[in-house]
């Protein structure tokens, strides 16, 4: 076993006794709590207890959207496989051009190449500010897949966030230098997606904090 795997499991040992112990406190307190209460009783001949409606809801579980995850998924490849074919068409009739870049990143980086009207119409529609690779649709999908992974949980926006970024200067090395302007602009709508997203998460955060204490009914 790697020393790695010694100290995790020394770690969890160390929490599950440390959980042991807490349990075991808890218990006792709730003991004891309870004794006071039933020693009260006999004095005032009243006892109050919260509802059970007023203790506060447990934290919702989130689960990945595997349907949503799977259909973007999809969709995706189906949209990246359409443009893949445009630009092997247009490679096709420039064979030499193709050779010098050495891959299709160099290729299109290089800009050293024409370009036939359809293939130019269809591009323009794409990257269009309403086509699906323009800034709007592409951030919009990447906040939907992101949602999808957590299930939609908050605390998961900036772990979020993180793949994101480490996905966009992979793109850029994968690339071989500066991204596209189109890339940057979307870059910055998927940060300010984001950025929503955790000040939505904040705000109901704080209306959940807010919930008013439960009335003393012997008052």
């Amino acid at each position: 076993m790697s020393v790695n795997g010694v100290t995790s499991n020394q770690t969890a040992a160390a929490y599950n006794h440390s959980a042991v112990e807490n349990v075991k406190a808890e218990n006792t307190a709730a003991e004891n709590t309870k004794n006071e209460n039933t020693s009260n009783a006999a004095d005032t001949g009243v006892i109050y207890e919260p509802s059970q409606e007023s203790v506060s809801a447990a934290k919702p579980t989130y689960k990945p959207d595997t349907n949503l995850i799977n259909k973007l998924k999809a969709d995706a490849d189906a949209r990246t496989a359409q443009l893949r074919s445009l630009v092997e068409k247009m490679m096709a009739g420039q064979a030499n051009a193709y050779g010098k870049a050495n891959d299709i990143w160099n290729f299109l980086r290089e800009g050293n190449y024409t370009v036939d009207p359809a293939t130019k119409k269809q591009a323009q529609a794409d990257i269009a500010e309403d086509g699906y690779w323009g800034v709007e649709q592409t951030s919009d999908r990447i906040i939907d897949f992101a949602n999808a992974l957590t299930g939609g949980d908050p605390d998961k926006i900036e772990d979020m966030r993180a793949a994101f970024e480490k996905g966009f200067k992979r793109a850029g090395k994968t690339w071989g230098g500066d991204l596209p302007d189109i890339s940057q602009r979307t870059y910055d709508a998927v940060m300010e997606k984001f950025d929503k997203m955790a000040e939505e998460a904040k705000k109901n955060a704080s209306t959940v904090n807010k919930t008013p204490e439960p009335e003393d009914p012997t008052k």
